[in-house]
Parts: structure tokens; C-alpha cells; sequence
């Protein structure tokens, strides 16, 4: 088992690694709308969700897969009628590919985060 740091990501929040590589899968903790230094971005759905999937692309990158090799996304909304607005989002970070999701309204995201991302994806060296 790898666990993954990454330099070109904000430091994580609390004890636990960003991502975790083992038997040829790259596990990722849930990514929120921060940026490098550790900044929330303003409070838009569309300006957050860009945000947390420029994350999860630099995490996997870091983890050595992709965007491409993502098998099963977690989406969790503080407000469920964002979901349109983040579908489009995630057509255009994903493009043809469309992995497994499910997408969770909550009552509340660490610190203060109206969208949260977390995913499984296929190692470079494992396809």
C-alpha cells in the first residue's frame, strides 16, 4: 500500500492521507473547494465544483492515473438542486468517459463546502 501526498494540493484537513494506492487502484479522500494555500473559493456551485474536480485531477495525476480512469465518483451536495448545474461540470471534466456515481444531498460539509468529491480509479500501471 502507497499513501499519496501531494505537493500541488492544500494539506489535508485532518489524519488521513488524500489518496491511497494499493492492488492497482487509487483510493482518494473526499476533496473540497480549496485552493493551494488552503483558501475556500467562493460560495458557487459552479466555481466549487471546478475547483473540487481540478482537485481530484491533480490527485490522481500525482497518483499516477487520470481523470480517464476513474471507475466510481461519490458526489455529496449540501443542496440537492445544485445536481443539474454540477452534471454539466462533470460532462466536461469527464468527457466521453462516464464512470459510476452516486450523489448524496447533506445537511453539511467541512468547512462550510457546498460540494464534496471523492473516487476509485485504475492505476496507470494496472490497466
Amino acid at each position: 500500500m502507497k499513501l499519496i501526498q501531494s505537493d500541488n494540493l492544500p494539506a489535508a484537513i485532518g489524519p488521513y492521507s488524500p489518496a491511497v494506492k494499493i492492488n492497482g487502484l487509487v483510493y482518494t479522500s473526499a476533496q473540497v473547494p480549496i485552493t493551494l494555500d488552503g483558501t475556500m473559493v467562493e460560495r458557487d456551485i459552479k466555481v466549487q465544483t471546478r475547483q473540487v474536480l481540478s482537485n481530484l485531477r491533480t490527485l490522481l495525476e500525482d497518483a499516477e492515473s487520470g481523470m480517464e480512469q476513474v471507475i466510481k465518483v461519490s458526489v455529496y451536495l449540501e443542496n440537492i438542486e445544485d445536481f443539474g448545474v454540477v452534471n454539466v461540470l462533470f460532462a466536461e471534466a469527464f468527457g466521453e468517459h462516464k464512470p459510476a456515481r452516486s450523489t448524496i444531498s447533506t445537511n453539511g460539509l467541512p468547512i462550510g463546502a457546498m460540494i464534496m468529491v471523492d473516487c476509485i480509479a485504475t492505476a496507470s500501471d494496472y490497466r
